[in-house]
């Protein structure tokens, strides 16, 4: 079994922010995979379905972005799966809007979701990451993660969560690399070729959004 994750804040309140990408793309990868019915478990909604030839169980932690590892815990523990078998969706500021990249543990960022899953199961899982972009500085990112999408960047959500969801079976058999790649030309290929990023790195999610 393969565990994708998607990390937000529940409700409606938090539905559109920037730090639900991580539930939108999880929502779009079971819708076109038939997966369901939704149910509660583990402290969160989850779904089951088949990607690939793999069972694939959809978690979305309903205890708040900052408590995401008590979920993610539960159902890893309660599998018995290696780490290897998780996959993490979530929200990146340091990666321009748009842009997509697939790794294996490292370091959490300040990001709160991955710091608890960290916590609770350890750091080797494969993260999903999804730029959303930077608002430029420290002290105006609790607001902008907490801030829906604008509409003039539903276009692009809209297209990275339907080339996710196409090319999941790629995830779910483990070919992270050619994953990514194939997300990256799709995007392309629809005219979301993400911008370069401008000037130093900035730093990460400030630990203060939930």
């Amino acid at each position: 079994m393969v565990l994708f994750v998607g990390l937000g804040n529940p409700g409606p309140r938090y539905a559109g922010n920037r730090h639900n990408i991580g539930f939108m793309a999880v929502d779009a990868i079971a819708r076109r995979h038939c997966a369901g019915p939704w149910r509660r478990r583990f402290q969160g909604e989850t779904a089951e379905g088949a990607i690939g030839g793999r069972r694939v169980l959809f978690l979305k932690p309903q205890t708040y972005m900052n408590e995401s590892g008590r979920s993610v815990a539960e159902a890893v523990r309660f599998y018995k799966m290696p780490l290897a078998d998780v996959v993490v969706f979530y929200d990146e500021l340091d990666l321009p809007p748009g842009k997509l990249r697939v790794k294996v543990g490292g370091g959490n960022a300040g990001h709160n979701g991955l710091r608890s899953i960290s916590a609770h199961v350890g750091n080797d899982y494969r993260r999903v990451r999804f730029g959303i972009g930077h608002p430029g500085a420290k002290e105006l990112v609790q607001q902008y993660v907490l801030s829906d999408f604008a509409k003039s960047e539903r276009g692009w959500v809209d297209a990275i969560c339907d080339i996710v969801a196409e090319h999941a079976e790629l995830l779910a058999r483990g070919e992270d690399a050619t994953f990514q790649n194939r997300v990256h030309l799709a995007m392309e290929a629809r005219g979301f070729a993400a911008p370069a990023a401008k000037g130093a790195k900035r730093a990460g999610n400030d630990g203060s959004a939930p």
